[in-house]
């Protein structure tokens, strides 16, 4: 299960209160982030989020955050499945389909090719995209971040972020039944109900596939 969408939209503060319940429920749960839960990630999470006077082309940006997934599959995520956790996981495939492959118009089906030869048969059952007006959002991220400033991505112009939205919102329209919509606007525990929504039905199959 992977959450996804723009800057500032709370996938922190959602990823954690999902985790709570999805533990309530009787789940062994498994949180997890791209990029940046393997060494090799620590390293590449810094290098695509410091701001420096010239960044990285789309190609090089995407073939680093394809680097990280590869080792995040390789020794993270495949391994705590095959112990039975449920995944869930702060940015994953979509990511890179909308940001580098729609936003950065290096096109989304090129992408998920390289996605599907870096992440083989591990893949989300659900993804939730939490959706917020990008300007609501990039306010959201400078007041969370305070002294230590945006990251790259999160100092990109409105426009980008507006293709990011508009990437995301294509993406759920294309793997509908993957992909759903959340609005995340409003107070965090209303925005965890819908999610909530969402994930019960998701659970139960799980479940009874178990039994």
């Amino acid at each position: 299960m992977t959450m996804e969408g723009g800057e500032g939209v709370g996938k922190t503060t959602q990823m954690r209160m999902l985790e709570r319940r999805i533990k309530a429920a009787g789940f062994e749960v498994f949180i997890t982030r791209e990029p940046g839960d393997t060494l090799l990630g620590t390293e590449i999470r810094r290098m695509v989020s410091e701001v420096k006077d010239e960044s990285p082309c789309p190609e090089a940006e995407l073939l680093l955050y394809l680097a990280d997934r590869a080792e995040h599959v390789r020794k993270v995520i495949r391994p705590a499945l095959k112990k039975g956790k449920l995944v869930l996981c702060d940015r994953f495939a979509d990511s890179s389909e909308v940001y580098q492959g729609r936003a950065r118009g290096l096109g989304a089906e090129k992408v998920r090719e390289l996605n599907k030869w870096v992440c083989g048969d591990v893949w989300p059952d659900l993804t939730l995209f939490l959706d917020m007006d990008p300007g609501e959002g990039l306010t959201r991220a400078s007041q969370r971040q305070g002294w230590l400033g945006l990251d790259r991505l999160e100092q990109e112009g409105v426009t980008f972020h507006q293709a990011v939205r508009k990437g995301f919102v294509e993406q759920a329209a294309a793997d509908a039944s993957r992909i759903k919509i959340v609005p995340a606007q409003g107070k965090a525990e209303e925005v965890a109900e819908r999610i909530w929504t969402l994930v019960k039905p998701v659970l139960q199959k799980w479940k009874n596939s178990e039994a």
